[in-house]
């Protein structure tokens, strides 16, 4: 080796013993993984990531977030139940997948509970509604920020639906719940509580007529490729609940908390758009496969909610009891101010 070829080297070895210095002197006092379902490209990663780097710029590097899509660490069961004993610091989960852990949460299944304007719906969200049933996740062992949007939603069918009369008689495939039994009860049609991975082919083989789903859903896993007929009607509200383990979250500066919780609220309208423009793109996808595509009138949707909502509210308040029915009540109080 020459004298030029090890002064080289040597340099190359100091180089990254400084760098490995500097990142062992500059180590995160806090760090959280944070787990969840989706694919890198989906809203709720999107601005994972984007909350991590606001956290780690305000906190000047002292709270670092870890986030781990696609099940990396496990099922929703699993990383809520891991929030919950401490073994993971944090998870963004479906509202749809906490109602075993939860049951006052599933009132988010309600259909039509949702205001339509994007702002009255985060009113909702980030009010006394929003705050009560966040709370109700303190007495399960964990400790609830927010819920986060994630997007609504519509019907489909390989059977007309150009009415709510369409719908009487058709089977849909459901989540395993009893307000969505209810829910298509209300207008006559059949549930069938039927695993995810199934649909598609039970779509195929009319073991179900019909479907509810977001579109980028319906778009992502070709359920159009065995549906002739979408309604928009943006019936059901997808939404995330952000999670902590209360020891990880208590160990925490109360300025950092601020500051996280600050970063998730601060992304929600880029959320919001961000989801809005995977929708639009998945409806011309949709269209472009010759699907027979109707958004429902807002006199159309008034009458759905009549008929669906009582139905899926008595069987909410069957499942969740007097916890249930304070919240119900907390909830039409604040939906009736907001939207008047």
């Amino acid at each position: 080796m020459t004298h030029t070829v090890r002064k080289l080297a040597a340099s190359a070895v100091i180089a990254v013993a400084g760098v490995a210095f500097s990142t062992g002197a500059f180590a995160a006092d806090f760090v959280a993984k944070i787990g969840h379902l989706e694919s890198t490209q989906q809203s709720r990663h999107v601005h994972l990531e984007k909350v991590a780097a606001l956290v780690a710029e305000r906190t000047n590097g002292a709270v670092e977030f870890q986030i781990f899509p696609q099940g990396q660490l496990g099922q929703q069961r699993e990383m809520t139940e891991g929030v919950q004993l401490g073994s993971l610091e944090a998870t963004v989960a479906p509202a749809a997948f906490l109602g075993g852990f939860n049951p006052v949460v599933s009132i988010l299944d309600i259909p039509f509970l949702l205001p339509e304007d994007d702002a009255k719906a985060q009113e909702l969200r980030s009010g006394t509604f929003g705050k009560a049933l966040c709370e109700s996740f303190e007495s399960r062992g964990v400790e609830c920020l927010m819920l986060w949007p994630n997007g609504r939603k519509n019907f489909s069918s390989s059977k007309p639906l150009a009415s709510m009369e369409d719908f009487s008689g058709q089977k849909f495939r459901v989540m395993d719940s009893s307000i969505l039994i209810e829910q298509f009860k209300a207008v006559g049609a059949s549930a069938i509580a039927l695993p995810f991975g199934e649909l598609y082919t039970s779509l195929q083989t009319g073991v179900v007529d019909a479907q509810e789903n977001p579109l980028d859903t319906i778009r992502a896993m070709k359920f159009y490729e065995v549906q002739k007929y979408l309604v928009l009607s943006n019936h059901g509200a997808m939404e995330d609940v952000i999670l902590f383990n209360p020891t990880f979250w208590a160990s925490l500066p109360e300025e950092y908390r601020t500051i996280i919780t600050d970063a998730f609220a601060e992304v929600i309208p880029d959320l919001i758009a961000h989801k809005k423009a995977s929708v639009a793109s998945s409806l011309e996808e949709i269209k472009a496969a010759g699907v027979e595509v109707r958004e429902l009138s807002a006199e159309e949707k008034a009458a759905f909610r009549e008929t669906m909502y009582p139905a899926a509210r008595n069987a909410y308040i069957q499942g969740a009891g007097e916890e249930g029915l304070e919240l119900v009540n907390l909830y039409e109080q604040e939906y009736a101010t907001i939207t008047k």
